[in-house]
């Protein structure tokens, strides 16, 4: 038997983007509470993440979705983590209030913040591991976001993945329309 990379590359990218889940939920959490979520999207629903993002430029005006918009439509996959929104109790006021009941609806706990961040870093750092290229990208994660991907979380972000000869996150030229 035969096997060319090029026959196996999009399969290839697919476990790779489950094992970057997989590091996300093994990553470190903030007094041991998970509530971090992940998934992987691909084909069809990458264009609809894609299409989402575009409308949204309508919204806020930010051209770099634009750019974005196209550039995930090059991946193989994209991960997507996230967190629900919990407060971990500790008055800690990173998060800019004295007390965890202080702070204003909508402000996040830093902890889940920092919570995504770890996950993050665990995911791509397997991503590397795997010599694929990634690009994390909140403005991806916004689209998926208001898409409800991951069920009621916040600050989510998106990490498209590529195994091709050329990174395609890197070098990227600002689109207009």
């Amino acid at each position: 038997m035969i096997l060319n990379e090029r026959d196996t590359r999009h399969e290839h990218a697919l476990q790779i983007g489950r094992q970057m889940m997989t590091a996300a939920r093994t990553a470190p959490k903030g007094k041991g509470i998970d509530i971090i979520e992940t998934a992987l999207i691909e084909g069809e629903h990458i264009k609809i993440l894609s299409d989402v993002m575009i409308a949204m430029v309508e919204e806020h005006g930010m051209k770099f979705f634009l750019r974005d918009a196209d550039n995930i439509q090059q991946a193989e996959c994209v991960v997507l983590i996230g967190t629900h929104e919990k407060a971990q109790g500790l008055n800690c006021s990173h998060c800019g209030y004295a007390t965890c009941e202080s702070r204003d609806n909508g402000v996040p706990c830093a902890l889940n913040s920092i919570d995504v961040g770890i996950a993050i870093g665990s995911a791509c750092a397997t991503a590397a591991d795997m010599r694929v290229d990634t690009r994390v990208m909140f403005s991806a994660g916004l689209a998926a976001q208001r898409l409800d991907w991951l069920k009621g979380c916040k600050m989510v972000m998106a990490i498209p993945v590529s195994a091709s000869s050329k990174n395609p996150f890197f070098d990227r030229k600002p689109k207009t329309t």
